[in-house]
């Protein structure tokens, strides 16, 4: 599966998108939870992060294929009133 960085996320990182092998049953939680581990002592907070799976918003329960597409956006935040 192709995962695509956005954000902060492509800092974090360090390129904008990324091709991943995951177990069969896979989630996006999983998904969520293996880049948590792998950037763990920079302290984000991936569990507040948005995931969308071939461009379309997706829970941490959805179910990952091969050939999808995961997008994953940071929180927004600022502006002015």
């Amino acid at each position: 599966m192709r995962v695509l960085y956005f954000g902060v996320l492509k800092d974090m990182v360090g390129h904008p998108s990324a091709e991943m092998d995951l177990p069969s049953g896979s989630s996006v939680g999983t998904l969520i939870e293996i880049h948590e581990g792998q950037t763990a002592a920079m302290g984000f907070p991936w569990r507040s992060i948005a995931a969308a799976v071939n461009r379309e918003y997706a829970q941490a329960g959805d179910l990952l294929h091969d050939g999808d597409e995961v997008a994953l956006l940071p929180p927004v935040s600022g502006g002015w009133l």
